[in-house]
């Protein structure tokens, strides 16, 4: 049987390389009893090559079971797969084959297989060694005569490398990967997809067949489809039922598919040196806010002077932050550009402020040599000479400034 026939005979749309590589490792692997893990996310439809190995086997006449890993509770796990006495644990009313026992000359697949506890990854692996188990709750050693694939939508040596998943049973399981790939890696056939599943869902639901617009085709082909192929079936559901129109639009095409995360957009990557840029860039922003500052409180000064000392109308709107611009004037200039006497409002009396008014305008230096030598000096000041300190206060490294120290001969 070739790949095509395997294809028609399990319903499997799309001719991507990919995925025809994928059915016929499965076709190969499927007349031995290797264990296969199946890998890939989730929706790519990994139970269906699980069938596909499972019909296509000397095990086809035998039992098939499937069990999702991640839905057993951990405490039940152990007697699902593997049965229990009677008595074994609270509940244990009776004695109860597990699936090993049922599936014996079958197939057992166990999905999402990366979740199962450390204690039932030991006997899964004394089962792919010599095919003996233990009942929960029994001494007795159990025979069993079974085919497993896994699967899972995780990296699994990951998890053996973090210590959650057994390296001996990651490698049992591994015989053959089989990895299935994702929708977004075979565009050419979501269209093909697309109809098929509309086609199916009108004839189910007895509703005119659906057909896609151009640029809506577009719109279905570039989007990433997280859930894969299970996202776009149903997908297709809800247009078959929910949309009036049955040539749809790329507009309302959008209405059924999720916005795409703007995390995923490309980030642009500088080729500078990322500690020059950050010193570059903390210099002249703390250069730009310091002058934006002082434009601010010249004009205040400036306005406050030009009005004769009436200050009514700007305390109306903030006094408490006019008194404290006001200190601060006092502070940074003193009596290089103006002396200023503040007398504290009392309650709502108007504020009395005298000026002794002997500013001489300064030129002021726009050296950055100068700047960034006053500023590094105020922050080895301000932390007692604890270079440390002083570098994460700039927002440079401490490399950097010992560099600066040097150059600018600060020692």
């Amino acid at each position: 049987m070739d790949v095509q026939d395997i294809k028609n005979r399990f319903g499997i749309i799309g001719g991507s390389p990919l995925l025809n590589r994928a059915i016929d490792i499965a076709r190969q692997v499927a007349p031995t009893d290797m264990s296969v893990l199946i890998t890939g996310e989730s929706g790519s439809g990994k139970e269906v090559f699980s069938h596909i190995i499972h019909q296509m086997s000397t095990r086809k006449h035998g039992a098939f079971i499937a069990v999702n890993c991640g839905a057993i509770p951990e405490g039940t796990i152990d007697s699902e797969l593997f049965g229990h006495e009677k008595g074994s644990f609270t509940g244990a009313h009776e004695a109860r084959k597990g699936y090993f026992e049922v599936a014996n000359g079958g197939t057992i697949f166990l999905d999402e297989v990366a979740e199962l506890p450390l204690g039932t990854q030991a006997r899964l692996l004394r089962i792919l060694e010599s095919g003996e188990y233990l009942r929960v709750g029994s001494s007795k050693v159990q025979k069993t005569d079974v085919r497993i694939i896994a699967a899972t939508n995780v990296d699994v040596y990951n998890r053996v490398k973090s210590g959650k998943f057994r390296e001996d049973l990651y490698y049992r399981l591994n015989t053959v990967p089989l990895r299935i790939p994702a929708l977004h890696e075979r565009k050419e056939d979501i269209y093909l997809l697309f109809r098929k599943f509309s086609a199916d869902f009108s004839d189910k639901y007895r509703s005119p067949g659906i057909q896609l617009e151009p640029d809506a085709i577009q719109i279905l082909s570039n989007y990433s489809w997280p859930g894969n192929v299970r996202q776009l079936k149903n997908i297709a559901e809800q247009i078959c039922v929910l949309e009036k129109e049955r040539n749809v639009s790329a507009a309302a095409l959008l209405n059924y598919i999720p916005n795409e995360s703007a995390n995923n957009l490309p980030v642009a990557i500088n080729g500078n040196s990322k500690e020059d840029y950050t010193e570059r860039d903390i210099l002249y922003k703390v250069l730009f806010d310091m002058k934006k500052d002082m434009m601010e409180l010249k004009k205040l000064v400036a306005e406050i002077i030009q009005s004769g000392g009436n200050t009514s109308h700007i305390m109306a709107d903030n006094p408490h932050y006019i008194n404290q611009l006001y200190q601060e004037v006092d502070q940074t200039f003193g009596n290089e550009q103006a002396t200023l006497t503040i007398k504290k409002p009392v309650q709502n009396t108007p504020v009395d402020y005298n000026y002794t008014h002997e500013a001489e305008e300064v030129e002021e230096s726009l050296s950055l040599i100068d700047k960034e030598s006053d500023l590094i000096k105020k922050a080895l000041k301000k932390h007692k000479g604890k270079r440390k300190f002083a570098a994460q206060e700039l927002g440079i490294s401490e490399r950097t400034l010992y560099r600066k120290i040097k150059e600018l001969n600060l020692n």
